[in-house]
């Protein structure tokens, strides 16, 4: 068996999230049946992980497999821009052993989220607006609480169906960027809805309505209904996905 990773980027305006289900196109399905034309059978696609609806990535990992070695990847990666629509992008494809996981070997993967309080044209749909002053340095310090802990109940969609709510926070950090304000936050995991719900919760603080104690009690909680509202998914990127360097045949 030859597995092979597909480095990919996409627009997840027009999709109904990365995981194929019964009702709405998704990034999986396409990217399945683009494979499925070019090698003329049906190829599953196992990705990093799964974005919700409207999410973006600018870097998606995924793994396939093929039971003889592809021939040329630069021209398969050709062949699947040319089939896919514009809002997904192949950057690469590389070999890999054939027991490397796109979802289970990840060592992190990492996500920004845009925030903005002025109104801008060609940007509001992939920003969060918002009203008001926001206390930006104030959310920095509630983002340091959460290297102090690694059960995220709080912050997980309710009736998921992972074996633990565990994850390690790396990264939490909001910095300037232009006319607007970027999360990034890095873990080694995440479950449904986690950024978005800790982003939310983050504005608690940042509006003055939740002190950094109050953030730390919602955490220790491990109750969703204690946590802010989950922001608008159009704003949350997945931004890249590491790997242990062993996994690779040949150079990245």
């Amino acid at each position: 068996m030859n597995r092979y990773f597909i480095y990919l980027g996409y627009n997840g305006k027009p999709f109904s999230g990365w995981q194929v289900q019964p009702n709405g196109v998704t990034v999986q399905q396409c990217l399945e049946g683009a494979l499925a034309v070019l090698f003329r059978q049906p190829v599953p696609v196992v990705g990093a992980g799964r974005t919700d609806a409207g999410v973006h990535a600018r870097l998606m990992v995924a793994h396939f497999d093929r039971l003889e070695p592809v021939d040329d990847l630069v021209v398969l990666s050709e062949k699947l821009n040319r089939l896919l629509p514009k809002e997904i992008a192949i950057y690469r494809i590389v070999p890999v052993i054939p027991e490397a996981h796109a979802r289970f070997d990840a060592l992190s993967r990492t996500y920004n989220y845009y925030i903005t309080t002025l109104k801008d044209p060609f940007d509001f749909e992939y920003t969060y607006k918002l009203h008001g002053t926001i206390d930006f340095d104030e959310m920095n310090r509630a983002c340091e609480v959460l290297y102090e802990y690694t059960d995220f109940t709080s912050f997980s969609k309710l009736h998921t169906d992972v074996k633990t709510n565990n994850c390690r926070v790396m990264q939490a950090v909001w910095e300037p960027e232009e006319s607007r304000w970027k999360f990034t936050i890095q873990a080694d995991r995440f479950l449904r809805n986690m950024v978005r719900a800790i982003v939310g919760t983050l504005l608690e603080v940042g509006r003055g309505k939740m002190t950094i104690d109050g953030f730390r009690q919602v955490i220790e909680a491990k109750d969703r209904n204690r946590a802010g509202m989950s922001v608008p998914g159009q704003a949350l990127f997945l931004t890249e996905v590491c790997y242990p360097e062993q996994l690779f045949k040949v150079e990245k």
